[in-house]
Parts: C-alpha cells; structure tokens; sequence
C-alpha cells in the first residue's frame, strides 16, 4: 500500500532525526572523553546496523527478527553509555509491530518502555512521576495509532484481494454469456439455413422419387432445385459461422430478397406463397434486414410443414418511423400455444431476432381460418436496447389477414 510505505519511511526518517538530536545533545552537554566517544561510536554502529535492515528488508525474510533483536541490543548498549538515545525507542516500537506477532510486540513495547523509563529517571535530577508516566502513553499511543494503521491496511487489502477475486468471476461470467450468446445465435442460424434447407431438399427429393417413373422431366427439375438448396445452404453454413449477411442480401435488397424466398417455398412442392410490397421502400440498417428475412424464413418453413395452406402472403410495409413483416396462411391455425415434443424453437428463435432489433414480434391464429405472425422495427430508434414483449402490443392486429405461419406457436 502506498500509505504503508509513506509511514515506513517517515519512520525511518524518525529514527535518524531521534539518532542525530540525540549525539548532538550528547556532544553539546559533555566533554569529548572516552564515554562521549565511546557512545558516538556506538550510536554509528547503530546506524549502520539498521541501515542495513532497511536497505536488505525485503531479502531478509524471517531473518528480520535477527536484525530488530541486533538493532534493540545495540541501541541497549548506547542508552546505558548515553541515556539521551533513550527516546529512539519509538521508532523501534514501530519496527516490533511489523516484525513481531501480537504476543512477541506486547513483550518488547514493555520492554521498551522500562528501558526508556528507567533511562529517564537517570538523566533526571529528582524524581518525578511524570518520568513514568509520559513514556507509558507515548508508548500505549503509539502502539495502538500502529496497530490500527495496521489493521486498516489489512482490511483494504482483504477488500482489495476480494475485488480483484469479484473482478476474475465477472471476467468467467462474461465470458460463458459470450459462449451461451454464440450458441444461440448458432442455434438460431441453424434453425432458420440448414435444418429449413435440409427439410426443403427432402420434400424435392421425395417428390422426384415419386413422380420419377410418370415424369421424368419434373422429377429431374425437383433434383435440380434440392441441389441449387444444397449450394444456398452451403453458402449459408460459411457465411454465419462467420457472422457475415445472409448471401440473400448481398447482393440484392429486402424486398427482393424476399420476393425471391417466396418463389423458392412454393416451388411446387408447397404453398402458393405471393409476395407485396407496401410503401416506399428506404434503406434499413444490415441487421434489420438480417432479422427480418429470418424471420420469413422461419415463418414460411412453419407455413410449408404445419398449416396445410394452400397459399400464403408475405407483406412488406414501409411505414412512418417503422417497417413491418406480415406472414399470413389460409391454414388450420391453432387455438393452445403448445408446442409439439422436440419442436416449438422456431417462435423463440424470432421472438429472439426482434428483440436484439429492438423489435416486436406478434403472433396470432384462429383454428380453421389459419394464422398472422407481424414483426416490427421502429426505424431511427436503435438506441434504444429494452427488449419489448408481445403484451405490450397485445392490442395490435396484424393487418392484412386473419394469421401467419400457420401452426407457428407448435413449432
């Protein structure tokens, strides 16, 4: 801690400062004779010997209670030839309280303060109470200021170690939601490419196999389209593993993009599907146009495998501050949103695509008169990232037809 290390060499500062007043005190009140040398010598010694310490701290180790036991000696030795070095005591009190444990700095405080004490009463002329006294509280004061300085420290570090401890679980946790974030997007992509090309394939494949033998021409075109399927859904597959835009947008516009998912999920083998167009159409931002395309995707492959349409209308509306998908079917619809064993990821998947648009996703169907799935995006909103719910626009009916994907909510 950086205040810990201020107060270590405020310390030490002290110390020099107690050393020094101390010889020049002894040089101005005595005589040059041997007990003044001999005390000066010491109180170099001394010196040397606690530079020592401070300059090998860290290289001591357990060794520092050898060196404070060779510093309190010395300076033991210089108080009995000089009792005036006495008051250099404090800065060894500070020096127990870092080396010792609580039992070992309760000894030598105490044995600090008899030596200052009975230093005291030397120097002095008659005695007086206060020469007890005074070096008790100094001593009391200064071990409990170093020991709740001390304890101060330990607590901000424990709260420091528990920072840094929350700060590496944040990082884990982040880093599993990016991990469960890429697994729903994959699952998503999956859903909305491979597994509706892979069930578009197997519809044309079947129909081959079956008119094969009466027709072979048609037959021959339905390979064709699974093989063209294949190629789409392989170009897919390499372009969501890298997060790119569907290959439907690359190079053509919304509009036409769905115009032409339309015209491939009748293809013959499904519902007439028709596409329109409404408003003038005006540029959206690469993941709007992303969502909303998958949201066809996944609304027509629930209208081609579940409602038993005979046609469909896929309706795109440019509107004020918003843009709108209707998918409506003249299918059986569906009246209890539960969805068949193994199935029911396709509505989530939408719901999911919206609400990373700050979309809407709405959804409703009558039994026998089909289904109307509406997905909204406000345009020049995007700031805002709240993740709006379906009964928050409850009230909206879908325009244009009575329901979409038909059977949605089972899939």
């Amino acid at each position: 801690m950086r205040e810990r290390i201020w107060l270590n060499w405020a310390m030490h500062a002290g110390f020099y400062l107690l050393l020094a007043a101390s010889a020049l005190r002894l040089v101005s009140r005595h005589d040059m004779g041997t007990r003044t040398v001999a005390s000066l010598v010491v109180g170099g010694l001394l010196a040397l010997t606690y530079t020592a310490g401070v300059v090998l701290w860290n290289r001591l180790g357990r060794g520092r209670v050898v060196w404070l036991a060779g510093v309190a000696a010395v300076w033991l030795v210089l108080v009995v030839l000089a009792p005036s070095f006495s008051w250099c005591a404090v800065p060894l009190l500070f020096l127990c309280l870092r080396s010792l444990n609580a039992r070992g700095f309760a000894v030598a405080a105490a044995a600090l303060t008899l030596v200052v004490i009975a230093a005291q009463l030397k120097i002095a002329r008659e005695f007086d109470l206060s020469l007890i006294l005074a070096p008790i509280g100094i001593a009391a004061m200064t071990a409990v200021i170093f020991w709740e300085l001390q304890r101060e420290s330990a607590a901000r570090q424990l709260l420091i170690d528990d920072l840094i401890s929350t700060r590496g679980t944040l990082a884990d946790s982040r880093h599993r939601t990016g991990v469960l974030e890429e697994r729903e997007r994959l699952a998503r992509e999956i859903h909305d490419t491979l597994a509706q090309g892979l069930t578009s394939m197997g519809i044309l494949l079947q129909a081959a196999d079956r008119m094969w033998a009466s027709d072979p021409e048609l037959a021959r075109a339905h390979v064709r389209r699974a093989a063209a399927a294949a190629a789409e859904n392989l170009d897919e597959a390499r372009r969501f593993v890298r997060d790119l835009q569907p290959p439907g947008l690359v190079e053509a516009s919304l509009p036409e993009a769905l115009a032409r998912l339309c015209a491939d999920t009748g293809n013959g083998t499904g519902p007439d599907v028709r596409f329109r167009q409404e408003g003038e159409q005006h540029p959206l931002e690469p993941e709007v146009q992303a969502a909303l395309l998958r949201v066809a995707q996944g609304a027509l492959a629930n209208v081609r495998d579940h409602s038993r349409a005979g046609t469909a209308m896929v309706t795109l509306s440019y509107l004020d501050g918003e843009v709108t998908l209707d998918v409506f079917d003249d299918g059986a619809g569906f009246d209890a949103p539960a969805p068949a064993p193994g199935r029911g990821y396709g509505l989530r998947a939408m719901r999911d695509r919206m609400a990373e648009v700050n979309g809407v996703l709405v959804v409703e169907s009558v039994p026998g008169e089909g289904t109307g799935i509406a997905a909204t995006v406000p345009t020049g909103a995007r700031h805002e990232t709240g993740r709006r719910s379906d009964e928050a626009v409850s009230g909206r009916r879908p325009s244009g037809g009575p329901g979409g994907a038909g059977g949605a909510a089972r899939r």
